[in-house]
C-alpha cells in the first residue's frame, strides 16, 4: 500500500561617514574570522519570506530586528532564533512611528516586506490595503532617513505589471495594476524611488513573482501551490480555473533570499528595480501534472472551472537585469523544489 507524503508547511537624512559601505561591511562578513555585524531590520519578518530572509542573515552574523504585528506571520517562523542575542522582535504595526523607529533603532539596512498581500481582502478592505502598505512604507521611509540608514530594500510584486503586453516582463515594461493591492504596491515603490530622488536614502525595488516554499500559506489566500498540494494529498483533484494554459513563473523562498542578500549594501542597486524570478514560464496544466506525478496520483485529473474575473493570462519576468546587475541564477528547479516540499 503506497504511503501519502506529507506536505510541510513551516514555517533627515545624514551619510553616516564612519561607517564602512554596506558592501564590503558584507563582504567581510564571509572573509574574516571576527566579522563585523552588520544590523539590520526586517519588517514582516515572521512571515513565510522574511522568516527565511531572517534565517539567511543571522547565519551571515547580521544583528537583526524584526518587526511584526502577527496579523499573518507566526511567531513559530522565528522562535528558534529568539534564544540568540542576535536576533531582537518589536511586535508592532508598520502605521504606528513609535513602533518604528523603536525598530530601526541604529540599523544600517532595512528590508520592508510587511504588507497585505492577499488581492482578495486588498479588494474587500481597499482602504486598509492603502493604509498598511502605503501609509506603513511612508512611516519606513522617513524614520530610515532620520536614522541614518544606509539602504532601504523595499519588496514589491510583479503583480503590478497587470497583463503585460510584452513577454517575458521586463521592469521597463508598463505598470497596470489590476487590485488595490497592485494599486498600493506600486504606490510605495513611488515613495522608494522619491526618497531616494530627493533625499538621497538609497533605495532598491525588487519585485518577486510567484514565491512557494516551506512556510508558504495554506489558508484561503494561499497560492496555487500549496491549495493543490493540499487536495491532492487528501485524494482530491486540483481545481483549475479557466483551461490551466495561464502561465506563471514559480521561484523558490530560498533564490528570493539569495537575490535580496546580493542587493545588500550593493551602490549600484540604489534607485533600482529587479524582477527576482526564474524567467521560465509554467501552465497550470503542466503544474497540477508535475504534483500527480511527483505524489503518485497520476489517476486523478483536475476540475476545470470558469476563469476567475482578474486572473491574468501570462505571468513570467525576464531576469536579465538582476542577473548582469547582480549576478543573480536562481538555482533551485521547479521540480525539485516541489519535490522537497513534499518528501
Amino acid at each position: 500500500m503506497r504511503t501519502k507524503r506529507t506536505f510541510r508547511l513551516e514555517m533627515k537624512h545624514h551619510r553616516r561617514l564612519d561607517k564602512e559601505p554596506l558592501r564590503s561591511v558584507y563582504a567581510s562578513m564571509t572573509s574574516q574570522k571576527e566579522p563585523k555585524k552588520l544590523k539590520v531590520l526586517v519588517t514582516g519578518g515572521a512571515g513565510f519570506i522574511g522568516s527565511h530572509l531572517v534565517g539567511g542573515l543571522i547565519k551571515e552574523e547580521c544583528e537583526v530586528s524584526v518587526l511584526d504585528d502577527f496579523s499573518t506571520g507566526k511567531l513559530e517562523n522565528i522562535e528558534h532564533g529568539l534564544s540568540q542575542p542576535k536576533l531582537r522582535l518589536v511586535e508592532g504595526d508598520v502605521r504606528e512611528p513609535q513602533k518604528v523607529k523603536k525598530a530601526i533603532g541604529d540599523s544600517e539596512a532595512v528590508f520592508h516586506l510587511a504588507a497585505i498581500t492577499s488581492v482578495p481582502y486588498s479588494v474587500a478592505h481597499p482602504d486598509v490595503t492603502r493604509d498598511v502598505n502605503v501609509k506603513g512604507t511612508l512611516n519606513l521611509l522617513e524614520a530610515s532617513l532620520n536614522s541614518g540608514v544606509e539602504h532601504f530594500v523595499f519588496i514589491s510584486s510583479c503583480a503590478v505589471y497587470g497583463e503585460a503586453e510584452h513577454l517575458p516582463i521586463s521592469e521597463e515594461e508598463p505598470t497596470r495594476p489590476l487590485s488595490p493591492y497592485a494599486e498600493s504596491k506600486l504606490e510605495a515603490e513611488r515613495k522608494c524611488r522619491e526618497f531616494y530622488a530627493k533625499h538621497g536614502l538609497r533605495t532598491t525595488i525588487l519585485r518577486p513573482f510567484n514565491v512557494y516554499g516551506p512556510g508558504m500559506r495554506n489558508d484561503q489566500y494561499g497560492g496555487v501551490i500549496a491549495k493543490f498540494i493540499e487536495r491532492l494529498q487528501s485524494g482530491k483533484p486540483p481545481i483549475i480555473y479557466g483551461d490551466g494554459t495561464q502561465t506563471r513563473d514559480f521561484i523558490h523562498v530560498q533564490d528570493i533570499v539569495t537575490a535580496m542578500m546580493m542587493v545588500m549594501g550593493d551602490e549600484k542597486a540604489a534607485g533600482q528595480t529587479f524582477n527576482v524570478a526564474t524567467g521560465i514560464p509554467t501552465t497550470i496544466n503542466q503544474l497540477a501534472q508535475l504534483l500527480t506525478q511527483l505524489l503518485d496520483d497520476e489517476k486523478i485529473k483536475p476540475q476545470y472551472r470558469a476563469a476567475r474575473q482578474g486572473d491574468l493570462k501570462h505571468s513570467y519576468a525576464r531576469i536579465v537585469k538582476a542577473r548582469n546587475s547582480l549576478g543573480f541564477e536562481p538555482k533551485i528547479a521547479l521540480k525539485q523544489g516541489l519535490l522537497n516540499l513534499i518528501t
